[in-house]
């Protein structure tokens, strides 16, 4: 969506360049027409408003969605790396109890290594999650709608500009 004063594609304030879908300039009303064709404007109007909202939203969530994709794939793989980790644990165990240290050492270094990935793993992952933000520009556009929409109807004489 564009605003009026902005270039087409590049959010307000930002070096962001968003897709945008263009709206048709304002056009002078003429208070000759009927009652259906100024309906009929409005409606065209309000869909290709919504139209970009829900672009918008769509671009926001997935990009989101990527987000949490990657950081749920962190997660796997630490949660493999820790079922791992236990099969190296109990044998460790078992070679404590049976020989007491030379052999059973090279096994808890094999154990506390991969129980040291399985950690990194999940601070990896966490980052990734904790990146994930709602959709701001969205919900601000939202706003910025809902008040146009509620000043036009509580001066319908007077021409807003968004």
């Amino acid at each position: 969506m564009t605003y009026p004063g902005s270039n087409p594609g590049q959010a307000r304030g930002t070096g962001y360049v968003r897709p945008s879908i263009p709206l048709t300039p304002e056009q002078d009303v003429d208070r000759s027409e009927s009652i259906g064709t100024l309906v009929k404007d409005a409606t065209a109007q309000v869909s290709t408003l919504v139209r970009a909202e829900i672009e918008l939203a769509k671009l926001e969530i997935v990009s989101s969605a990527k987000q949490g994709a990657v950081g749920a794939v962190f997660f796997v793989v630490a949660g493999v790396i820790g079922l791992f980790s236990l099969f190296f644990f109990w044998f460790m165990v078992g070679e404590i109890l049976d020989l007491w240290l030379p052999r059973s050492l090279s096994f808890a270094i094999v154990f506390i290594v991969m129980v040291i990935l399985a950690g990194l793993f999940v601070l990896i992952g966490l980052r990734k999650v904790k990146k994930i933000r709602k959709p701001e520009k969205t919900i601000q556009s939202l706003q910025d709608t809902a008040t146009t929409l509620k000043r036009a109807a509580s001066h319908p004489d007077v021409p807003t500009k968004a």
